[in-house]
């Protein structure tokens, strides 16, 4: 029986192998520890480029390069723009990327 960042890795390697022009991801680094996702993450970009990509992300991280991002809440369109834009005016996706910035920041270890 597979892991679920098994399962993941699977289906990534099956997007690389199928070369298609539109690539739907649904939590594509979700069951990955960080370093995974720093690793997985790297080959989602090679393979999304030139690629209309359609996904689904709580971590944010994996959508912070992508050229436009709509924000749904509550099923309806909230926000739409790219990266810059929404980080920017204290939307929704600014107020969650905040959060998880701040996440990051108290899981970084103290360099004093």
């Amino acid at each position: 029986m597979l892991s679920g960042g098994q399962r993941q890795r699977l289906g990534i390697a099956r997007a690389f192998l199928k070369d298609a022009p539109i690539l739907i991801l649904d939590e594509a680094t979700s069951a990955l520890d960080t370093e995974s996702e720093a690793e997985i993450q790297a080959a989602l970009d090679h393979l999304m480029r030139d690629r209309t990509v359609l996904a689904v992300a709580h971590r944010l991280s994996t959508v912070i390069g992508f050229d436009r991002i709509v924000v749904l809440q509550d099923g309806r369109v909230v926000e739409d723009g790219n990266p810059a834009q929404l980080r920017g005016h204290g939307g929704v996706f600014d107020g969650l990327w905040q959060r998880q910035a701040a996440g990051f920041e108290q899981a970084a270890p103290d360099a004093s």
